[in-house]
């Protein structure tokens, strides 16, 4: 589980830098200054979650349900939210009739993110952490 959790991480840590560097470098000038923000949203929330997905390596140890759910939270969570943002962010690029629609998932991956914020505090409760 340890080694999952890091190699997830990992890969969300390196997509973050790529998506970052992709709309500082390649996206600025295409995008409208707030679809701008909605990208770097994206991103950001993407960092906070690769830091709490490696968080959960220290308490992968303990191999308890608590930390499997976090880490399938945050991960999902990653995933809807951060990934939902960069694709309505792109809409105008894109063209895709069908795009606003996901709009709502948008949400639900931060229902996901608190989710995984209330598990890992049960987790860490309930693991004696010192």
């Amino acid at each position: 589980m340890k080694k999952k959790i890091i190699v997830t991480a990992a890969a969300f840590g390196a997509l973050a830098v790529i998506a970052g560097a992709f709309g500082a470098h390649s996206l600025q000038k295409s995008l409208s200054p707030k679809n701008m923000q909605v990208w770097n949203t994206a991103v950001q929330y993407q960092f906070y979650h690769v830091f709490a997905i490696l968080f959960l390596a220290k308490l992968a140890r303990y191999k308890t349900r608590l930390v499997n759910d976090c880490y399938y939270l945050f991960t999902f969570g990653i995933i809807f939210f951060s990934g939902s943002l960069y694709l309505l962010a792109c809409n105008q690029l894109l063209d895709w009739a069908w795009l606003p629609v996901i709009g709502p998932v948008t949400p639900f991956g931060g229902v996901l993110f608190i989710a995984g914020w209330i598990t890992l505090g049960i987790a860490a409760l309930k693991n004696n952490l010192s």
